[in-house]
């Protein structure tokens, strides 16, 4: 019997998913597991982030190729209808559905670190409608870094830096996660690693995006701005020193001994 964590990345729903899904594997470090990953080039470069076996699926009906009637399988993705749910329940020993907002969050990100950074822009790693260059006015008069994403193309990324006076390359997300004080995100991982860095995050909902994450983000007092706009922002940034942001070190535990729990690990 074998453990498989299926997770649901691409470039129009970028890296959010899989973030999320190495820092569980690395929570579960001696645990046999297998991830794949509906994305090729995101299986290609998992062991960069401690996944050591890694199998592209390129679609979620392709997992029975690869896993077996009784394996048990973690299920990161909202992808499925419920015949296929109650299909993988049936087909698997074990079979857990992550929910969107089931934080699990990096350890190397609850680690002191230094804010030098005093403001960063990270759009998501998705943006393949351009919607970060349609709406560049919303940071008028702040003039962050910008933190480039994975599915950007190459001649977007070039325009982009031509905008900005700052920036940070895909490869030093980490880095940028810890330095940075301020950052607004429409991701809702970078909103969750800001906060365990101590940093203080301001989440940008995009129209394209769910509403699963707004309760989460309410009781842990991050700010959510809605449609871009400009003015909203800026009464949050304005006010920022008022805010009392939450701690989430207990909520990325939760998530990690519920997988235990459903495991028996």
């Amino acid at each position: 019997m074998k453990t498989y964590y299926y997770v649901h990345t691409g470039h129009r729903i970028g890296l959010d998913r899989f973030r999320r899904a190495s820092a569980i594997f690395k929570a579960l470090e001696g645990v046999e597991m297998t991830l794949l990953s509906s994305d090729y080039r995101i299986a290609q470069i998992a062991r960069e982030y401690g996944i050591e076996n890694a199998v592209g699926v390129d679609v979620v009906r392709n997992i029975p190729y690869i896993a077996e009637n009784g394996d048990r399988l973690i299920f990161d993705s909202d992808e499925a209808n419920p015949i296929m749910l109650e299909d993988m329940k049936n087909y698997f020993s074990t079979f857990l559905h992550l929910k969107s907002d089931d934080v699990a969050v990096d350890a190397v990100y609850f680690e002191k670190c230094e804010k030098s950074v005093a403001m960063t822009y990270f759009f998501g790693d998705d943006d393949y409608e351009k919607d970060l260059e349609k709406n560049l006015d919303f940071l008028k008069g702040f003039e962050p870094y910008l933190q480039l994403g994975f599915y950007y193309f190459l001649d977007y990324e070039e325009m982009l830096k031509e905008h900005f006076k700052n920036y940070f390359e895909f490869e030093e997300y980490e880095e940028m996660i810890k330095k940075t004080d301020i950052l607004i995100t429409a991701s809702p991982q970078a909103v969750l690693e800001s906060l365990a860095t101590g940093g203080r995050p301001i989440y940008v909902k995009r129209a394209d995006y769910s509403d699963d994450f707004d309760d989460l983000f309410v009781s842990l007092n991050v700010p959510i701005v809605k449609k871009f706009d400009e003015i909203e922002l800026k009464t949050v940034i304005d006010s920022i020193e008022t805010l009392k942001y939450e701690n989430i070190a207990q909520l990325s535990n939760k998530t990690i001994e519920m997988i235990k729990d459903n495991f028996n690990l």
